[in-house]
């Protein structure tokens, strides 16, 4: 099974979703993280003040802080692979990293090689005919 961890910069609490001035993109994000895990997806949330040690147990999220810092948050990756940066990912691409298909096709299928959508018969650059 696909495994996604999103790293995030410090937040309030675990979730962001506190204070009388809540960031609405932290609101979709957590809805959006409940949504996949009640599909039996495995999604990781690691947040910079609450799970620092996260962060330093994986070489890409500390190799990607010496480069960018912290500003550079959130970091998502899928298997271990850097997928997505500085912004949180939308359900949609959740849904194709964590394998799910595509919710607005209302697909079930899932979605290809690692979840990130790249199949054979994808036709890629090239069309459904595979040539160029």
């Amino acid at each position: 099974m696909t495994t996604i961890h999103v790293f995030e910069p410090a937040l309030c609490c675990n979730t962001g979703v506190c204070g009388p001035d809540v960031d609405q993109a932290l609101v979709d994000f957590t809805a959006d993280l409940g949504h996949l895990q009640g599909l039996g997806a495995d999604v990781q949330r690691h947040n910079l003040a609450n799970d620092p040690s996260a962060f330093a147990d994986s070489d890409t999220v500390r190799a990607f802080l010496k480069v960018a810092g912290s500003d550079g948050l959130p970091l998502t990756l899928v298997d271990g692979l850097t997928v997505m940066t500085g912004a949180y990912p939308a359900r949609e691409q959740l849904m194709r990293y964590a394998g799910l298909g595509s919710e607005r096709q209302g697909l079930s299928t899932p979605a290809g090689a690692g979840g990130l959508g790249l199949t054979e018969k994808s036709g890629g650059c090239c069309g459904p005919t595979g040539c160029c």
